[in-house]
């Protein structure tokens, strides 16, 4: 599970601004942020399938995953997190790479994949649980947007919040800098959880409960799951990008980390 929310294409300094909370159980191995694949990549890793939950490269493409919420999973389905490794691997373009996800989706359990390439201003959504009568892929407006485990901009109560609480931030600082990392601190630390429970019920009332905040800690019968990395990702219009990573490396010690690099334009 995950919540994310970005601003793409709304903002006089930044093209584009991510915050992202992963949730995992604790037990799982997790590397840190750092470069990968020679390099190329540049993001945590998960260490028990060897994926990622978000990604990205000098080449101004970058991508993240979250799960979709359901009860029926395909028991020997392949990695979600292996989706924002291909892309960056691909040198494909957004588009032509969700087609590519589609055609294979049957072969995943539920994932939302945001897909973006910087430098040709192009910014994909892709799922395999499309909501009703809904589309696969849909190229992402500009503007602000939230991502849980349904689908991008779903209304459930904790990404609303974490909507209004990014707008209040933006109308604080107005077209200035923003303090990224503070934004980590100020808006995805939030432990509000729901008393009256909204969401669709697929796990049962104490459960859904404990999933109802921005920030999860919480106790389940496979251990203790929750909140285990936050980044924060920020790219400036002169190719600037800051990508900041709290992350827990054992149980309640948090560490941190920041990477500062220039996206190589190519156009």
């Amino acid at each position: 599970m995950c919540i994310a929310v970005f601003m793409w294409e709304a903002h006089p300094i930044y093209p584009f601004v991510l915050l992202l909370n992963r949730d995992e159980y604790h037990s799982r191995p997790t590397e840190p942020l750092g470069w990968w694949e020679g390099g190329v990549i540049l993001g945590g890793r998960d260490g028990l399938a060897g994926g990622t939950w978000l990604a990205s490269a000098k080449d101004g493409r970058l991508a993240f995953v979250t799960n979709v919420r359901e009860t029926q999973l395909i028991p020997e389905a392949l990695s979600r997190g292996h989706l924002p490794v291909r892309f960056l691997k691909s040198k494909k373009n957004p588009m032509v790479f969700a087609e590519e996800v589609v055609a294979e989706a049957n072969l995943y359990n539920g994932f939302n994949l945001v897909l973006a390439d910087l430098c040709s201003k192009s910014l994909v959504y892709v799922t395999n649980r499309p909501k009703q009568n809904g589309s696969f892929i849909s190229e992402v407006s500009p503007g602000i947007h939230v991502l849980t485990n349904a689908s991008l901009d779903s209304p459930w109560p904790k990404a609303q919040r974490l909507d209004h609480n990014f707008r209040e931030v933006l109308a604080e600082y107005g077209g200035e800098e923003l303090p990224i990392k503070e934004m980590v601190s100020k808006l995805m630390l939030d432990t509000t959880k729901e008393k009256e429970i909204l969401l669709p019920g697929i796990y049962s009332p104490e459960i859904e409960y404990q999933l109802s905040s921005i920030y999860i800690d919480c106790a389940r019968p496979k251990g203790r799951y929750g909140t285990r990395n936050q980044s924060a990702l920020s790219v400036k219009s002169n190719g600037d990008v800051c990508l900041y990573e709290r992350y827990l490396e054992k149980d309640d010690i948090w560490k941190e980390q920041t990477v500062i690099y220039q996206i190589e334009m190519t156009i």
